[in-house]
């Protein structure tokens, strides 16, 4: 099967019909790397032969639209094409699926979910590492995590900073997950590192004092959890008058060993983002009634950063 210069409507219909019944699809398609700087469906010409070029990246997005990985392409011999694969993923492969023994061990380090690395994924790497940059990460000296699990935002921070301000920082994160923080505690001894089994939902028992920095990556959004009037508590509560915040939102779901793209609703076949833009919406328009400068970045995981307005974020 070759595509050469049909639209992408064509296309995708057949692909579909296809994955009704195959785990895997191959076909040809023009060598994207022929035709560099083009976009999509611009008409080309490779050997006498007409074709829409597409990019490499525009068949992985296809991959995944359709619930799907590209494999690695394959260069067809004494032709300007290369060979596609998709690969349906498993969606019965999922941490978000598998039965929980144990409520507060969902995520712990015996659970489905401690095969994922997100700091190795780089959309999610890549804007987190920007909103700390944004934060003015070395300005902050107290920071609170909730829903730290084995500390892995503090690894970032820790590499982020020379010895002398880490050292000058004092963090602790928080999770319900017994296993969990003890992951933490063992990749952090040190004495500016703390952390709790503890439910957020009773932070105040703690009597932690204020932060200048909260990070809470999908935490906050989890069942049990009030999102609206727990984020005021917070910001009213445990932070200084000099705080910043970094919000994850999930508009992707851990599948099958891939990071899928699209936010998941219960009793819904599709990607449905409303409940993550409800809470996104309001944390925004909240914090920028508190004075807040608010940006929203991220594809994978939504990031709101949040930093005081009249605050000189300088080093």
């Amino acid at each position: 099967m070759t595509f050469t210069n049909e639209p992408l409507h064509t296309i995708l219909s057949h692909l579909e019909a296809l994955l009704q019944s195959k785990q895997h699809i191959s076909f040809e398609v023009l060598n994207p790397d022929l035709h560099r700087g083009v976009y999509a469906g611009t008409l080309v010409e490779a050997e006498g032969r007409a074709y829409r070029y597409r990019s490499l990246r525009a068949w992985d997005e296809l991959a995944q639209l359709l619930g799907c990985r590209m494999l690695t392409p394959e260069r067809v011999a004494d032709t300007p094409h290369i060979r596609v694969t998709f690969e349906k993923i498993s969606k019965n492969a999922s941490f978000h699926n598998m039965p929980v023994l144990q409520r507060e061990e969902k995520y712990g380090t015996d659970s489905p979910f401690a095969q994922i690395h997100k700091m190795e994924e780089p959309d999610f790497f890549y804007y987190f590492r920007q909103a700390l940059h944004n934060v003015t990460l070395p300005r902050r000296k107290r920071i609170l995590d909730l829903g730290i699990n084995r500390a892995d935002e503090f690894e970032v921070i820790r590499n982020m900073v020379d010895i002398k301000q880490y050292q000058s920082m004092e963090l602790v994160g928080i999770d319900h997950s017994q296993s969990a923080i003890e992951a933490a505690r063992t990749a952090f001894p040190e004495p500016n590192a703390r952390f709790y089994t503890h439910d957020i939902n009773t932070l105040d028992t703690l009597d932690l004092g204020r932060f200048d920095l909260l990070i809470s990556i999908g935490t906050l959004q989890s069942p049990g959890i009030a999102f609206k009037p727990l984020l005021m508590e917070l910001v009213q509560t445990h932070l200084s008058n000099e705080s910043a915040l970094i919000l994850g939102f999930p508009n992707a779901r851990w599948q099958d060993g891939e990071l899928v793209y699209g936010a998941k609703a219960p009793n819904y076949t599709m990607s449905e983002m409303s409940l993550v833009l409800n809470d996104l919406m309001f944390a925004k328009r909240y914090l920028q009634q508190k004075r807040y400068r608010v940006t929203v970045t991220g594809r994978g995981y939504l990031f709101l950063t949040a930093t005081k307005i009249g605050v000189n974020n300088r080093e």
